[in-house]
């Protein structure tokens, strides 16, 4: 299925489902106790994955007047934590990379959606991008393909099984598809945190890095002759998802600026008319024994808070695009991305 008809089959307004939700009961032999730890995939508190699921934790406790507190303990623990906890007490936040690290085969990623119980996504991070050094010969990724092709070799810096390697395999794959056979010319530089992978890039290990737009938007800034200096070539989201960003987009980089990187601007081929993109989306994730009372709860809860609308606000003052979608619509959505990314990565493996 093409990413089109994801957003045709699946695009049910906010509205709708807030009705929906809204007329529903939630039973009262189960609710959310008053402390709640809300583990999240990432072991940083100061990136993208903390501060979104803190926006919301913090929505949820204020209007549910309980505790809720965000605990970065990486995806491993995360899991397991999750794994012990049927009551409610433990909840999980993460991203697209819980299920890509299945698919990539990443040791400790189970499939999601056997194992754990969907919850609602709750915003996109429509910054996730590659770049390349300020005085790159590459102006366009157009050059990289084209380069690629005519046999140089191109090393990208990734942080292998996740959100940071799904752009590399659909250029790998729009490789293959324009330049069969030169594909393996694109070389992934397997390494770990935005921090490493910008170092890569400034010690001419690398010749392109996947970053972010709140990571590396400050090194865009520089002068060509500083170390440091980078481009953005490519951000894979969606250009109605860039749309939606405040019109000064971030730091020196206004919305406008930001929308030449995307689709149709910047072409990924996949092989079926459409060009790649992808969003990086935050959700819910429960224990699967979770009573589903407190699953209809939190649905509820949120309907009521994004009804509101100070939430979105605040999430695109810390540029995060919100997309609430309840649990049922959520899981839905997300095992349909899957089975789209599971293509490209079937295709490359």
């Amino acid at each position: 299925m093409s990413m089109p008809s994801i957003i045709k089959t699946l695009g049910t307004s906010v509205m709708v489902a807030g009705m929906a939700f809204g007329s529903s009961a939630v039973a009262a032999d189960a609710q959310l106790p008053g402390n709640v730890r809300v583990v999240i995939g990432s072991t940083s508190t100061g990136g993208d994955t903390y501060q979104n699921s803190s926006i919301v934790a913090d929505a949820l406790a204020e209007h549910l007047d309980i505790n809720m507190k965000v605990d970065a303990v990486g995806a491993s623990s995360a899991f397991r934590f999750l794994d012990r906890d049927p009551r409610g007490n433990t909840l999980m936040i993460f991203h697209d990379q819980s299920y890509l690290g299945h698919l990539y085969g990443v040791q400790g990623y189970d499939d999601i959606f056997e194992k754990y119980t969907i919850g609602p996504t709750v915003a996109i991070n429509p910054g996730n991008a590659y770049l390349v050094p300020k005085d790159s010969p590459y102006q366009t990724l157009n050059d990289v393909i084209e380069a690629v092709g005519n046999g140089e070799e191109v090393r990208v810096a990734i942080q292998p099984g996740g959100v940071s390697e799904i752009g590399f395999s659909a250029l790998k794959n729009a490789i293959s598809l324009e330049h069969p056979g030169m594909e393996d010319n694109l070389v992934a530089v397997n390494t770990g945190s935005q921090a490493d992978k910008n170092q890569q890039l400034f010690n001419d290990q690398a010749d392109m890095i996947n970053g972010t737009v709140q990571a590396n938007e400050q090194y865009t800034r520089l002068p060509e002759d500083d170390q440091k200096a980078m481009r953005f070539l490519w951000l894979t989201a969606r250009q109605g998802t860039i749309e939606q960003a405040p019109e000064d987009g971030l730091g020196q980089t206004s919305r406008e600026q930001l929308l030449q990187y995307v689709a149709p601007n910047v072409s990924v081929p996949m092989g079926n008319g459409d060009d790649f993109t992808f969003d990086k989306e935050f959700f819910f994730l429960y224990n699967k024994d979770m009573d589903q009372a407190i699953v209809d709860q939190i649905d509820q809860a949120l309907t009521e808070i994004y009804d509101e609308g100070e939430i979105q606000q605040t999430q695109k003052t810390s540029f995060f695009i919100p997309n609430f979608k309840p649990s049922d619509e959520a899981t839905e959505y997300l095992e349909t991305k899957m089975s789209v990314y599971e293509d490209i990565i079937t295709n490359i493996q």
